[in-house]
């Protein structure tokens, strides 16, 4: 049920004509992950779930649309005429990405691997791997984050100027 509200929700964040609509249909689309989350035996994970993404993000994506006028620059075509070459390169991009999950050992392969990560200790162990081995990714996502906030502030200062 979790799985089907997710997708049916991100759907709408797809279709809505609203961006305000297609916002909060992405937050209820996170709330199912994370309810996916909590089936799968990790509320760790769950909560960071809710914490960051619904809570963080989502109120500095409302807060973009809030101060731009979203609906102006989506009547503004990105790329003209460079379709084909778009949806190349997503594909492209989504077998790689395809490839690169198959052949990780990072991910459980089956439910006895999977057993190995619900265990004892497994959040100490997720905690020391994020701050280890993804460290720098973390901290770049965390920068990332800091310049769309800048940049969604200096381009509605430069609007109101």
């Amino acid at each position: 049920f979790f799985a089907v509200v997710a997708v049916a929700s991100a759907l709408v964040v797809v279709i809505a004509r609203s961006p305000v609509h297609s916002a909060l249909a992405l937050i209820v689309s996170l709330v199912q992950v994370a309810a996916l989350f909590i089936l799968l035996g990790s509320p760790f994970l769950a909560v960071i779930q809710i914490f960051v993404y619904v809570g963080a993000v989502m109120v500095l994506f409302l807060f973009v649309i809030t101060m731009l006028d979203v609906r102006k620059a989506a009547r503004v075509r990105f790329l003209r005429g460079r379709t084909v070459p778009t949806l190349v390169v997503l594909v492209l991009l989504g077998a790689e990405m395809l490839i690169l999950l198959l052949g990780s050992e990072r991910f459980p392969a089956s439910a006895t691997d999977m057993e190995v990560v619900r265990g004892e200790g497994a959040l100490e162990r997720l905690s020391t791997t994020l701050f280890t081995d993804y460290l720098f990714p973390f901290e770049v996502a965390s920068v990332i984050l800091l310049v769309a906030l800048v940049g969604a502030i200096v381009l509605a200062r430069s609007k109101a100027d």
